[in-house]
């Protein structure tokens, strides 16, 4: 079965004004695709295409127009919303932005535990200890506020606050983007990794070609809010059937070959 179906999503984005009617300035969708325990779907488009849009769609931060998303069969609604905050968790693109500089880490990690399980202190502090473990930082990071990080220990923070509901699916946006080349390679693996041992469903969202290539099993490319094209990753490098998706190969491909020519 499925961890995650979304079937025929939307979403409209209008202005207002006192004068003239609504204004639809941003039009998404219809956006359809199934996630396996185990299985990395891509979403990959340019800047402003509806791939953020989307992962804020799908962990309910945004509310669709049409459209239905199912976690195990179940329809996600209004009713159990608490099921979408436990199964389905984001990774932020700025992992510096999402993390509050005045609470510890401890304290970031403990409010959804505190906020969503009945949990008392002791098991939700044995929790955090566990998840830090989990992420490849030590129990005593706990106690660190966001400045005495790393950019790479930033990333595995908002790791492990994604983990720490033991979700099913995670949404990624952009999770690599601030991190220098070894720092991504790292986290690559760590995700990878914990995806093997959890049998969690990734949804990864990016314009980076090569670390799509490298992880996912299937891609959706998104222009302009509309899918142009889906598939399984091989087939979608190898045998591109749109023109906008072959200049996005094309584009990665120059870049990959520029960088060998340097060394």
């Amino acid at each position: 079965m499925d961890l995650i179906n979304v079937e025929a999503l939307t979403f409209q984005n209008k202005t207002k004004s006192m004068w003239s009617k609504s204004k639809v300035t941003f039009d998404l969708g219809p956006v359809s695709f199934n996630v396996k325990a185990g299985e990395t779907l891509a979403i990959v488009g340019d800047n402003s295409s509806g791939k953020s849009l989307l992962a804020k769609l799908l962990v309910g931060l945004e509310t669709p127009k049409s459209g239905k998303i199912f976690m195990n069969g179940v329809e996600l609604n209004k009713s159990n919303i608490s099921v979408r905050c436990h199964d389905i968790r984001m990774i932020f693109q700025n992992s510096n932005d999402s993390l509050n500089p005045g609470l510890t880490l401890g304290s970031i990690l403990e409010e959804p535990l505190r906020l969503n399980t009945k949990l008392n202190a002791q098991q939700r502090r044995s929790l955090i200890e566990q998840t830090l473990r989990q992420v490849g930082l030590m129990a005593e990071h706990q106690f660190f506020y966001r400045h005495m990080l790393s950019d790479g220990q930033r990333q595995r923070i908002a790791l492990a606050r994604a983990l720490i509901l033991n979700p099913k699916v995670i949404v990624a946006d952009e999770p690599f983007a601030a991190l220098d080349p070894s720092v991504r390679s790292q986290a690559v693996n760590l995700l990878m990794k914990l995806q093997l041992d959890l049998g969690l469903g990734f949804i990864f969202i990016s314009h980076n070609l090569g670390i799509v290539r490298h992880i996912s099993d299937k891609v959706i490319i998104i222009k302009d809010g509309k899918v142009i094209e889906s598939g399984k990753t091989d087939a979608i490098f190898n045998w591109p059937k749109n023109e906008y998706t072959q200049k996005l190969i094309n584009s990665h491909q120059a870049l990959v070959n520029g960088q060998d020519n340097q060394r």
